[in-house]
């Protein structure tokens, strides 16, 4: 079964699907085929802040077809190793809120949802 994943660096979102059975180490090739950053500079991190294990499985892993569907893709964490060697830490930025409805609109939705 098909596991629909969103993988996150800082502002950057991938979207791709992967097997359950898919090694991590794979999914690590998926994103050099990206990012062109090699797996040995990349670490992987589950939802809890753990770093994903390379000989491990998705499933393994907690990440199954219940925790990755289309709708709401399992959330995976990427840290890349810098050019001074060091990785850095996981950032993952917030996703930015839409502004505010001006006040004209929002009297149109109030009205509209008495209707129904």
């Amino acid at each position: 079964m098909d596991v629909f994943l969103m993988i996150r660096r800082k502002k950057t979102t991938i979207f791709t699907e992967a097997k359950e059975t898919t090694p991590v180490y794979e999914l690590k090739r998926m994103i050099e085929g990206i990012l062109k950053v090699p797996p040995q500079n990349q670490r992987l991190f589950n939802r809890d802040n753990q770093e994903l294990d390379y000989d491990r499985t998705l499933q393994d892993c907690g990440i199954t077809v219940s925790a990755g569907k289309a709708q709401c893709p399992a959330q995976i964490g990427l840290a890349i190793r810098g050019s001074n060697g060091e990785f850095e830490p996981l950032d993952l930025a917030p996703y930015s809120m839409p502004p505010d409805l001006p006040d004209v609109m929002k009297h149109q939705d109030a009205a509209n949802q008495g209707q129904e």
